[in-house]
């Protein structure tokens, strides 16, 4: 499957990560947890975001797929 990891960096640092196959938001700092939380439990952001493994994940995978088979 297709996995797609969404990770927000201030800093230099990731302090907000969304991944598709865990299917929510994860924070790694205090401020992160916060925007976690928060965004958990917006089903339209979360909509939002299983919706670019669809829209640009999946179409762009088999692209990408095809293309190493063509060159091996």
């Amino acid at each position: 499957g297709i996995e797609l990891i969404d990770s927000y960096v201030f800093n230099q640092a990731e302090y907000v990560r969304f991944n598709s196959t865990v299917g929510k938001f994860v924070g790694y700092t205090e401020h992160g947890v916060y925007n976690a939380e928060a965004w958990n439990k917006d089903s339209g952001i979360l909509a939002r975001e299983l919706g670019e493994l669809e829209r640009y994940c999946k179409p762009n995978a088999a692209i990408d797929y095809s293309v190493v088979l063509d060159k091996t």
